[in-house]
């Protein structure tokens, strides 16, 4: 199957009819998917008969599990996924080799290329989730040398990923944000500076979080190298990316994009709300109208990029968004007052709750500085919100502690036999 590449339609109106020419196939998938013959009968047949169906929800996607949206034999399925599970209850996501090729090609649209001669650490979770799995076979389609750190292993505890950056000359990493920060704190441990000490580091590739502004600059800035956000999830892979020109925008060769407004159920091509994906070259697990239930701004401008992709802004997941009285917050907004304190201040850490009336806010802070990143706190959040927000100081490491920052792991394969002065209560343990 012929894939899009940037650069094969030129307007808003060639993409649709590209979006439009790939539809059919992606309807006669769906058709093949025990969970839409089930729920729609007709599956529909063209965009305007799609548009009039019902979203699908992540709980349609649990109520599946494992295998009630599988739409080709399970001998042709290359990977089975679940994502993180915050709902606690399990949402399956499974390629073929075909969608795969689809998904490293995605991910690899990069503003900074993954290059042959890079050395690419991938720094997110390996078991059971996508990320760590499509950063890798991105960086191997490309030529890359891959790291494979993991970030949920015991195996790779923050030490030695510092060491690893360092010694390896690592050229480009794929991380969370809050990733990227604590290899700072674990590089100052370590005596390191790091904007100094790594200087093959050239881009820092971060996704799987809202990021905002001021927080990207100052990782930047911590580590003089760009930073690179991408948006996906394990249900649809990459959907957007950074052009040249430094903006977000939604793979929309590659997918359908509206955006659903939760309060009147309707959906229009852009504006605010929740984002819905259709992808257009999904075999294994087709989905149609998918509500990934992300807060989105989505507009359809010209940009100097010349891509003819509408642009988005993450805004963050509609279901942790916080009140205080009748204001909102989101994780975003609170982050950016966060990340805009003086970087002199080393405010890297924090933590808020918002109560019904009431936000408390907790930010790490060296004693020296801790009545001006108060005040300057307190003072932002009220321009921002209105709010006589409560700014905790704590002391370094009381959000973040030196031993996690510096602990080597005691990781071993299972033992059964031990001599008389070893410690036998480890015996059949990975740890």
């Amino acid at each position: 199957m012929d894939r899009p590449r940037i650069g094969d339609w030129c307007g808003y109106a060639e993409l649709t009819r590209l979006q439009d020419t790939h539809l059919a196939e992606a309807l006669r998938a769906a058709a093949r998917s025990p969970f839409y013959r089930t729920r729609d009968g007709d599956v529909p047949a063209n965009r305007a008969e799609l548009y009039e169906t019902a979203l699908t929800t992540k709980a349609d996607l649990r109520g599946a599990y494992p295998f009630g949206l599988l739409a080709v034999d399970r001998a042709d399925l290359a990977t089975y996924h679940e994502s993180s599970g915050s709902s606690g209850a399990p949402t399956s996501s499974y390629y073929t080799a075909g969608d795969w090729l689809d998904l490293a090609e995605r991910f690899a649209r990069k503003r900074i290329a993954i290059e042959p001669s890079d050395m690419f650490l991938v720094r997110t979770p390996y078991a059971l989730m996508i990320t760590g799995h499509l950063a890798h076979a991105a960086a191997r389609m490309c030529g890359a040398t891959v790291v494979p750190a993991d970030n949920r292993s015991l195996a790779m505890p923050y030490s030695r990923v510092v060491r690893v950056l360092h010694d390896l000359d690592v050229t480009v990493t794929w991380s969370l944000p809050t990733d990227t920060l604590l290899w700072a704190a674990a590089a100052a441990a370590a005596g390191y500076q790091a904007d100094r000490d790594f200087p093959a580091l050239r881009a820092l590739f971060v996704g799987g979080e809202p990021l905002s502004r001021a927080r990207r600059d100052r990782i930047a800035e911590l580590w003089g190298a760009p930073v690179v956000e991408e948006y996906g999830a394990t249900e649809t892979g990459s959907l957007a990316g950074e052009c040249p020109s430094g903006h977000l925008h939604l793979w929309a060769d590659r997918a359908l994009f509206e955006v659903h407004d939760p309060l009147t159920g309707r959906t229009t091509p852009e504006g605010r709300g929740q984002l819905v994906v259709t992808p257009l070259f999904r075999e294994a697990m087709p989905l149609l109208r998918y509500n990934m239930e992300d807060e989105v701004e989505v507009a359809y401008d010209a940009c100097a990029c010349g891509w003819w992709l509408p642009t988005v802004r993450v805004l963050g997941r509609t279901a942790f968004d916080c009140r205080v009285g009748d204001v909102p917050l989101t994780q975003t907004g609170l982050e950016e007052l966060v990340f805009a304190l003086p970087a002199e201040l080393g405010v890297l850490f924090w933590r808020a709750r918002a109560g019904s009336a009431h936000l408390r806010v907790e930010i790490e802070v060296a004693d020296r500085y801790r009545a001006p990143a108060v005040a300057a706190l307190v003072a932002a959040v009220d321009r921002a919100y209105g709010i006589e927000a409560e700014v905790v100081a704590l002391p370094p490491g009381a959000l973040v502690p030196v031993s996690l920052l510096t602990a080597s792991a005691d990781v071993m394969k299972p033992r059964g036999l031990f001599r008389d002065d070893e410690d036998w209560d480890k015996a059949l343990r990975y740890y």
